[in-house]
C-alpha cells in the first residue's frame, strides 16, 4: 500500500507541530441528492423550504454561510418536494458545491454551512451536497479548505466542457486534502472568521457610502439640495441648455495599426479603460485619438450607462467612431457634467428618443448633443463636484483598504494551508 504523504504548512500558530494528513475528498464527505428547480420555481415572499441556488453561490453567499445574513429564496408552495429524503436536507457543516460555471475562478466554488437557525433548506439546481459524515471536521474549517489554492487548482483540473464546465462527485472524491489536527481547524477557522468579518465590514461601509452619495445625488439634481456662495446667498436658478453648447466632438484622425493601443467603455458606469482585445476592425474602420479630460461613450450601449471621462493614463488612445469622444467646454465642469449624465433619468429619458430598434438603439454623435441638461452656474457646479468629489475620495480609500484585505486574506489561504 502506497505510504500517504505528510506536509506542514508554511504558516501556523505557535507551540503547533504536528504533520498534517494526506487524504481524499472521498474519505472524508459523502454526497447526496439535490434538486434541479430553476429560478421561476422559487421566490422570496413565502414558503415552507429554502432553496439554494448556484447562481447565488456564485455572487452572493459568503464561504461561511450563516442563513440569516442572506436572503435565501422559498421553493415554490405548488411544488412537490414529498420524494426528497430526509438525509438530503441540509444540516450544519455541510458544504453547498457550484458544480457548474463559465469560468475556472467559480468552478467548485463552495459554502460552508455555518448556522442554519432552524430553517428547512434544500441544495439546488447544479450543486453538489457534500456532508462530512466519515470524519469529523470542525465547522468553519471546509469553508476555507475549499478557497485554498492547491485545492482550487486540483478542481479546475478536473472540471470537464467547454462554454460551460462542469464538476463530477466521482472526479471531486478523488481530489487530495492535508488536514491538520481538530485543535488546529478550530485556529485556523476563528482567525480567518476574524479577517473575513474585517473584510465584510470594509464591504459593508463601502456600500453605505456608495447608497449616500446615489442618495445626495438625486436631491441635487432634483435641486432639493442647493449650494451658497461665499456670502451665504443663494446661487442662480438652474437653466436648460443643449449638450451642444458645451460639447465639441473631437475627430483627431488615428492609425488604428496593430501597435496602437485602444480603450473601452465598460457598462453601468465602471468608466474607460484599455481595450485589451485583439479584434481588429477592416482595412476601411476610422480611428480617432482621444485625450484625458474628454467625455466618451458608446453608441451602441448608452442605454446601458456605457460612459465615462477619459483619464490622464489613457491619453493618447484610440477608438472607432463608436465610440465618439467630445472635448468639454471650461464653463461645465466634467464631474458634474459626469453625474449628471450617469442618472439613470436622464441617461433612459433622453437615449429612449434615440431612433433605431430597442435592441439596437445606437445614439449618434449629432443626436447625443441635442439632449437637453439642466444646468446651474458654474460656481454652483465647481461646489457640487467638489462635495462629490470628497465622497468619492472616500469611497476610493475604503475601496483600497478593501483590497488590501482580500489581498491580505489571500496570502494567508495559500500559506496556513497545503
Amino acid at each position: 500500500m502506497e505510504e500517504k504523504k505528510k506536509m506542514v504548512p508554511e504558516l501556523r500558530f505557535v507551540g503547533i507541530a504536528n504533520v498534517y494528513d494526506e487524504v481524499k475528498y472521498g474519505d472524508i464527505y459523502s454526497f447526496y441528492s439535490t434538486n434541479s428547480f430553476s429560478r421561476d420555481k422559487l421566490n422570496y415572499e413565502n414558503g415552507s423550504v429554502k432553496n439554494i441556488h448556484y447562481g447565488d453561490i456564485h455572487t452572493k453567499y459568503s464561504t461561511i454561510f450563516n442563513i440569516g445574513d442572506h436572503d435565501v429564496p422559498y421553493i415554490n408552495t405548488d411544488i412537490s418536494i414529498d420524494k426528497i429524503k430526509n438525509e438530503c436536507y441540509c444540516r450544519q457543516g455541510d458544504l453547498v458545491i457550484a458544480d457548474a460555471s463559465e469560468d475556472y475562478n467559480d468552478i467548485g466554488k463552495a459554502i460552508e454551512l455555518k448556522t442554519l437557525d432552524g430553517e428547512k433548506v434544500l441544495a439546488g439546481l447544479h450543486t453538489f451536497l457534500a456532508r462530512p459524515n466519515k470524519s469529523k471536521m470542525v465547522i468553519g474549517y471546509a469553508g476555507y479548505l475549499m478557497q485554498s489554492w492547491k485545492v482550487r487548482k486540483q478542481i479546475m483540473t478536473i472540471a470537464q466542457g467547454t462554454k460551460v464546465l462542469g464538476l463530477a462527485t466521482s472526479r471531486l472524491a478523488k481530489i487530495k486534502l492535508f488536514l491538520p489536527t481538530l485543535p488546529e481547524q478550530q485556529k485556523i477557522a476563528s482567525f480567518l472568521t476574524v479577517v473575513d468579518d474585517k473584510i465584510q465590514g470594509l464591504k459593508r461601509k463601502k456600500e453605505l457610502l456608495e447608497q449616500y452619495k446615489k442618495g445626495v445625488m438625486q436631491q441635487i439634481f432634483k435641486q432639493e439640495i442647493r449650494f451658497k456662495n461665499e456670502q451665504g446667498n443663494n446661487y442662480p436658478e438652474w437653466e436648460e441648455k443643449k449638450l451642444g453648447d458645451y460639447l465639441k466632438e473631437s475627430r483627431i484622425k488615428g492609425d488604428g495599426g496593430d501597435v496602437a493601443k485602444k480603450v473601452t467603455v465598460k457598462l453601468w458606469g465602471k468608466g474607460v479603460f484599455e481595450k485589451h482585445e485583439k479584434i481588429q476592425g477592416s482595412a476601411q474602420t476610422q480611428y480617432f485619438i482621444r485625450q484625458s479630460g474628454q467625455f466618451i461613450y458608446s453608441k451602441l450601449d448608452f442605454l446601458n450607462c456605457a460612459f465615462g471621462i477619459i483619464p490622464e493614463n489613457l491619453d493618447g488612445y484610440q477608438s472607432t467612431v463608436d465610440l465618439p469622444s467630445f472635448d468639454i467646454d471650461k464653463n461645465i465642469s466634467p464631474t458634474f457634467l459626469l453625474e449628471r449624465i450617469k442618472q439613470k433619468d436622464f441617461y433612459k429619458r433622453n437615449g429612449e428618443t434615440a431612433d433605431g430598434s430597442r435592441k439596437a438603439k445606437r445614439i449618434h454623435a449629432d443626436t447625443f448633443l441635442n439632449f437637453n441638461i439642466l444646468l446651474p452656474s458654474t460656481e454652483e457646479q465647481q461646489k457640487i463636484a467638489s462635495f462629490l468629489s470628497g465622497i468619492d475620495q472616500k469611497i476610493e480609500q475604503v475601496g483600497v483598504q478593501l483590497d488590501k484585505a482580500k489581498e491580505w486574506k489571500k496570502g494567508l489561504l495559500q500559506k496556513m494551508f497545503v
